[in-house]
């Protein structure tokens, strides 16, 4: 887990269903926060020059249900370093001990001009 981030997720009362619990749903929401934390400082860099990281896949192992009380981390570190594309590993947790869920995405440096994936930039290198 070298280089890995972390960003506090603030709990609302749409992210409940019925049975009182984060709807499975919302935990990928948690995970694009993550993302847009980690990511923050080389967005502005990458879409000015008409690179996006994309999202091509994503997957989620639920552990243990968050609730209403419960405080919420997701921690994320590259895990995966390919030539077009790299993998994101995730913990949701409340930096007590308790694991909701681990879950992983694989993403893709895609230019946007040439319309077609292109080489992870250093800046992104960097991160991991």
């Amino acid at each position: 887990m070298a280089n890995q981030h972390s960003t506090s997720i603030a709990l609302r009362f749409s992210d409940f269903d019925l049975y009182g619990h984060a709807n499975n749903a919302i935990y990928f929401t948690y995970l694009e926060n993550a993302r847009i934390n980690l990511f923050k400082d080389v967005f502005q860099e990458l879409t000015a020059r008409g690179i996006f990281i994309v999202v091509v896949r994503a997957e989620c192992d639920y552990k243990i249900p968050i609730v209403p009380n419960d405080t919420v981390v997701v921690s994320g570190w590259i895990s995966r370093m390919g030539t077009t594309s790299f993998d994101l590993e995730y913990q949701i947790h409340d930096n007590a001990g308790k694991i909701f869920a681990a879950a992983k995405t694989t993403m893709v440096c895609f230019d946007t001009l040439q319309k077609r994936p292109t080489t992870v930039p250093d800046c992104v290198k960097s991160l991991a």
